[in-house]
């Protein structure tokens, strides 16, 4: 298992200020981190990039569609400007030597039709993703899709969708990912949603149902943990985690109160949860069970 700290806890553009964070990430037990792409040229990262070699730290990053670049559009210039960004993206994770970009760019974020998807919109989704998967296998980058829960966006809630998305885009380089938040608000089994997505698993974020410190709320962290080892899941598993120390940020969290005590509280307590998670569920499908963390 490799274990890692979203940033965006922190800010939506990691620079020079937040280097001292990542050796301080580095020595909690990290490692890696997820950085957030949302602008920028790819040799913008490179600095990033060569306080990330010095540290010692892997990276996966995190990226989003917007209006202007909605890959599911009626309107051709905006799918193309959405292939445009996500190429981009590649370039971006090139440099950055990352192993997998995941986010919800299937679509925009907090853009709805007033009805579900269509299937002309989840075959332009396929489209801009399948050309996008076939430049990540240039760069050796796995591309893992985000569903979110129904008040963020319509395209894609469920695991069962995001297995069908998968299927659509076939392509080797395109598989789907698993937060505990969203599954949280859509999913009625986080155990059969797992099972659902575990053939294209490729990333996991740990999140808790207020977005605080994992391990302090609601979620059914047994079923999650435990149907993980039993799909022998042994990927990245990354804390994600949000704030108000960046109003923008906040707002678009919908981030109104504090939910920890500190950032510090998030990631070292929240590393230790999903260390001993893992270790209670590893024993548990030990002994002779079929599946489970080797």
């Amino acid at each position: 298992m490799k274990y890692g700290m979203n940033l965006l806890l922190w800010s939506g553009s990691i620079g020079p200020d937040h280097y001292p964070l990542l050796a301080s990430l580095k020595a909690a037990g990290f490692d890696g981190v997820e950085v957030p792409v949302f602008g920028g040229e790819p040799a913008d990262y490179k600095p990033l990039r060569a306080e990330l070699d010095k540290t010692g730290l892997k990276c996966t990053t995190v990226t989003i569609l917007t209006a202007e670049t909605n890959a599911v559009s009626p309107d051709p210039a905006v799918r193309q400007k959405a292939a445009e960004w996500l190429r981009k993206v590649v370039d971006i994770n090139h440099v950055l030597g990352a192993e997998t970009v995941v986010g919800p760019y299937h679509s925009a974020i907090g853009v709805f039709s007033g009805s579900g998807p269509t299937a002309d919109e989840k075959n332009r989704a396929a489209d801009i993703l399948r050309s996008t998967a076939e430049y990540a296998a240039t760069a050796k980058l796995m591309l893992g899709i985000e569903y979110l829960n129904r008040f963020e966006c319509y395209l894609l809630n469920t695991a069962a969708g995001a297995q069908e998305l998968v299927g659509l885009v076939d392509h080797p380089n395109f598989r789907t990912m698993y937060d505990s938040f969203h599954a949280h608000i859509e999913e009625k089994d986080p155990a059969a949603a797992i099972r659902t997505v575990a053939p294209v698993l490729a990333h996991v974020h740990i999140s808790e149902n207020d977005r605080g410190t994992p391990g302090t709320g609601q979620v059914n962290w047994d079923a999650t943990f435990d149907t993980l080892a039993e799909v022998g899941y042994d990927g990245w598993m990354v804390i994600e985690a949000f704030g108000r120390a960046l109003p923008a940020l906040a707002a678009a969290t919908r981030v109104w109160r504090d939910l920890f005590p500190s950032p510090e509280d998030v990631y070292t307590n929240g590393l230790a949860f999903m260390k001993d998670r893992v270790a209670a569920a590893k024993a548990g499908h030990s002994g002779g069970k079929s599946g489970g963390w080797g």
